[in-house]
C-alpha cells in the first residue's frame, strides 16, 4: 500500500506558532490531538523554550492524564533556546498531548507533526 506523509502544525498551535503552557497541573494545556485513525499515525516532534531566568519543570501528558505512565517529565533550562523534548514519537486514535509546567506562561512549545497515512 502506498504511504503519504504530510507535515502539519500542532493542532493546539495557531498557524504553526508556539503554544504557551499556561497550566501548572493536570490536565495540562492542549498541544496536539492525534489523527482519529487507528491505522494511520502522527509522528510528533516537540521543542520547548523557557523564557524565565530559572529552569522550569515541564510535564508532557502523552495520550492520557490519569496515569504516571503517560507522563514525560523534564527540566527546561533558562533562556537557552529551543530544547528538543520529543524526538519523533507516534500517537493515533484521537489521543491528546497536553503539557503543564512549574511556572505559568514561561514555557512555550514549538513543533510539528508528520502525519503518515496509507492510501
Amino acid at each position: 500500500m502506498p504511504t503519504t506523509v504530510s507535515r502539519i502544525p500542532l493542532s493546539g498551535s495557531t498557524h504553526g506558532r508556539g503554544i504557551k503552557v499556561a497550566a501548572t497541573s493536570s490536565a495540562g494545556t492542549d498541544i496536539h490531538t492525534a489523527t482519529s485513525s487507528t491505522t494511520d499515525c502522527d509522528v510528533i516532534t516537540l521543542y520547548a523554550y523557557n523564557s524565565s531566568g530559572s529552569a522550569v519543570n515541564l510535564t508532557l501528558q502523552w495520550g492520557g492524564t490519569t496515569s504516571v505512565d503517560d507522563d514525560i517529565k523534564l527540566s527546561i533550562p533558562a533562556t537557552s533556546g529551543l530544547t528538543l523534548v520529543v524526538p519523533d514519537m507516534v500517537l493515533r486514535n484521537s489521543l491528546v498531548v497536553k503539557a503543564y509546567a512549574g511556572t505559568t506562561n514561561v514555557v512555550t512549545i514549538h513543533g510539528f507533526v508528520n502525519r503518515v497515512a496509507t492510501t
